[in-house]
């Protein structure tokens, strides 16, 4: 996807370190960051540098290929890994892919191993990119039957961002918004703001402001009285993990969504590559779900003179809680949008995606 006409990817291998986009300073400042080590790639991970499931995953992997320039040991290796599936708990990429990763790199001797790491993290990252273009051309398909039928603009409502910042390029659920836009469908986006880390209205809207896409940023409270007023025509959103019997875990605010969606009758779409598929977790209530600082609830930033602040809303001493994530049941989810097609978010159909 493009940043002022030029094409970016959000992670690259160049020179014995990783680049990234630093999304912390999004959309105020367009920064490119170097990741030399394996606690660099921690530690872009934990404080949200990277963020989205399927970018942290790839920077997972690219970070075990830093584990072996900067230390080739299995022991350190070893380590690296377990480090940095700890660095966060709900999205399942980040897990699958260094477990990817190790499974591959598993008796190689010291002589070849970097080479593998580098080619099976690579394979993660165009992996990624593969997946999320075919989930654009599927969801693609529900976004040209709502035009055909309208004749107008469809209207679309997002949570969050599962754009391309999440993923390596086109993102999930607005992979098929992507693709709608080339084909010169009329889409219009209503992008939640999101809080607390208001990734809807620095991200998205900053996404789509470079592809020239119409949208609207919202608060969060808003999705429900644009529903009862005909004012959405279908949500859009990501997954950050899903079950096996369907339901989905996303970013804070999702569920309250589904909820609006299903009680008027707007359908609910759910994007999300396959790697996102937990096999060992049937039901929502079994994921773990990440609480994160009270500091991002209670500060705000803002750029003010060229110079990105950090400002309390309101006074330190007042508790907060701040549950990154919530898990939206299956019945509340019209389609499940993969890169293998659009499927009802039921275990007999999940299964047999994960079977081809």
């Amino acid at each position: 996807m493009k940043i002022e006409g030029k094409s970016y990817k959000t992670i690259w291998f160049e020179s014995n370190s990783v680049k990234i986009i630093d999304q912390t300073k999004l959309p105020h400042q367009f920064v490119i960051k170097d990741l030399k080590t394996v606690k660099d790639s921690i530690n872009a991970i934990k404080t949200m540098e990277v963020r989205g499931a399927p970018l942290i995953g790839a920077t997972a992997a690219y970070g075990l290929v830093l584990s072996i320039v900067e230390n080739n040991d299995l022991s350190f290796l070893k380590k690296s890994s377990e480090e940095l599936i700890a660095s966060r708990p709900t999205a399942i990429n980040l897990k699958w892919a260094v477990d990817r990763m190790m499974k591959k790199l598993n008796g190689i001797n010291e002589k070849d191993i970097l080479k593998i790491a580098l080619d099976e993290a690579k394979a993660i990252k165009e992996e990624d990119e593969g997946f999320c273009k075919n989930i654009g051309l599927n969801g693609l398909k529900i976004i040209e039957e709502i035009f055909d039928k309208k004749k107008d603009t469809v209207n679309i409502l997002t949570h969050c961002n599962a754009g391309w910042l999440a993923t390596i390029d086109w993102g999930t659920a607005t992979s098929p918004i992507y693709h709608a836009h080339k084909k010169g469908i009329k889409v219009h986006v209503w992008v939640d703001e999101t809080r607390p880390r208001n990734q809807g209205a620095l991200l998205t809207a900053w996404e789509l402001k470079n592809e020239k896409i119409p949208h609207t940023v919202i608060v969060d409270n808003a999705g429900g009285y644009l529903m009862q007023n005909g004012y959405v025509d279908m949500c859009l959103v990501g997954s950050d993990r899903t079950t096996l019997s369907g339901d989905v875990c996303n970013k804070i605010g999702t569920y309250l969504k589904a909820i609006s969606a299903y009680e008027n009758n707007v359908p609910f779409y759910v994007a999300l590559p396959s790697s996102t598929i937990d096999q060992n977790i049937e039901f929502g209530k079994d994921i773990p779900i990440e609480v994160r600082g009270g500091e991002e609830i209670s500060k705000i930033c803002f750029e003010e003179s060229k110079k990105i602040i950090k400002a309390n809303i309101f006074p330190k001493v007042i508790k907060t809680f701040n549950p990154a994530f919530d898990t939206t049941p299956a019945k509340y989810i019209t389609k499940l949008i993969t890169e293998k097609g659009l499927l009802n978010a039921k275990k007999s159909e999940i299964k047999k995606i994960l079977e081809n």
